[in-house]
């Protein structure tokens, strides 16, 4: 089919009037339609107690451990109990070949009795010498007899002194635990030699109920802690508690209590160490494992402000939009206070009944004309308007900034 020239051109001018026409009906002057100001949700901000809660890295440490080793030497002739027994205190561990300690508690003990023996005679001697002092005994003879005696109860001393040194050195052949714990794996099998007081440890036993747990602060921080209570913002929590997660993200079900903070600050990580201790009944917590804790430390008066509405400066400085005069968008500067859950804690740049933004962010600009409809923030971290409905009902799909039911909030405190 041929197509002539005139049918084309006739319908170019068609569409160049039809466009003509769209345009000088859009706006006066032929310009672009006007757009009026758009919808953004809001939430009021109000002044409210924010628990005060600061978290730390912390590794867990044990109650109680104790490297075992030999206090006398000798083969190992048994092993007496099973690596990651519990144990009790005096459950024996090893047994080393006793033969020679057994020799010296007999040694000993006829020792004993050759003393026992040969007190009797001395003290008689002495008695008799005392008697006849004068009388075919002289004075010098009488004080020998005496140093006789006196040298015999001394004998007898110190060998039973000697045979109970030697019957403890017997029991020393025996290792037993000297706490309640777990014992790990041994380093020797029978018919190793070990000696007395060697370096290498024969088993470690660790006794993990209840668990220390280590957790590290800065100094500056905890100097800001102390000033807020100083100066009354804070109110302190006298009875300090803290909570744990553990390393697969798990929230560990008991508390901790204060044992002691560390009296120094680390030189090379100007932190402090901070001991809390919990109760580890089914040993969950193991010790050297690294765990994240949170302590709350009183409260303030402050306002929440929802992570997602606020950013950060180059400068590190918080900012957020607010809704002023005229339903004119402004930008605040605002000074936190760390966070609480995925809020940040505010107490300078807001008062109460402030407008705060929390959708349309990226689009925003200082002095922008905005309509503010009050929203809320669901568990899900969507913005809902007062009415029960999404963001979505504020103005088409949901607005810049919501984040979807699956997935995960903002942090919460550091």
């Amino acid at each position: 089919m041929t197509v002539s020239f005139w049918s084309i051109t006739g319908a170019a001018l068609v569409l160049a009037a039809s466009s003509t026409l769209l345009v000088a009906q859009g706006a006066p002057g032929g310009g672009m339609p006007e757009m009026g100001p758009s919808e953004i949700g809001v939430i009021e901000m109000t002044l409210q107690e924010v628990p005060r809660v600061v978290t730390a890295p912390g590794r867990a440490v044990a109650f109680q451990e104790v490297e075992v080793r030999p206090r006398v030497g000798g083969v190992v002739e048994e092993v007496l109990y099973t690596p990651g027994q519990l144990l009790e205190v005096g459950d024996p561990l090893f047994r080393i070949d006793d033969a020679t300690y057994v020799a010296s508690v007999a040694t000993a003990q006829a020792d004993v009795a050759t003393a026992e023996a040969n007190l009797p005679v001395m003290q008689a001697a002495y008695d008799r010498a005392e008697q006849l002092s004068g009388r075919g005994y002289t004075e010098a003879e009488v004080e020998a007899a005496r140093s006789s005696l006196a040298e015999a109860k001394a004998t007898l001393e110190a060998n039973k002194a000697a045979l109970e040194y030697a019957q403890t050195e017997l029991s020393w052949t025996t290792l037993r635990s000297p706490i309640a714990g777990r014992a790990d794996v041994t380093t020797v099998s029978v018919g190793d030699l070990v000696t007395a007081s060697q370096t290498d440890e024969l088993t470690t036993i660790v006794a993990a109920d209840p668990v220390y747990v280590d957790m590290v602060e800065t100094s500056s921080r905890i100097l800001s802690v102390r000033k807020g209570i100083a100066e009354g913002t804070l109110k302190r929590n006298d009875n300090l508690e803290a909570t744990l997660t553990l390393e697969n993200g798990d929230i560990y079900r008991g508390t901790g209590k204060l044992v002691t903070p560390s009296n120094t600050v680390s030189t090379t990580t100007g932190t402090v160490t901070v001991r809390f201790s919990f109760e580890n009944p089914e040993q969950i917590i193991i010790p050297g494992m690294f765990v994240r804790g949170a302590v709350t430390l009183g409260t303030m008066e402050a306002y929440l402000v929802p992570q997602r509405a606020a950013s950060r400066s180059n400068s590190g400085k918080l900012t957020a939009y607010i809704v002023g005069e005229d339903n004119k968008v402004e930008q605040v500067t605002l000074v936190d206070e760390g966070s609480y859950e995925n809020s940040w804690i505010v107490r300078e740049g807001l008062s109460d009944g402030t407008q705060l933004v929390v959708d349309g962010l990226s689009s925003l600009r200082s002095g922008q004309e905005v309509i503010p409809v009050p929203v809320t923030i669901n568990e899900n971290g969507v913005t809902e308007d007062v009415s029960g409905g999404d963001s979505s009902a504020a103005g088409g799909p949901p607005a810049d900034g919501d984040i979807p039911a699956d997935r995960p909030a903002p942090a919460a405190e550091e």
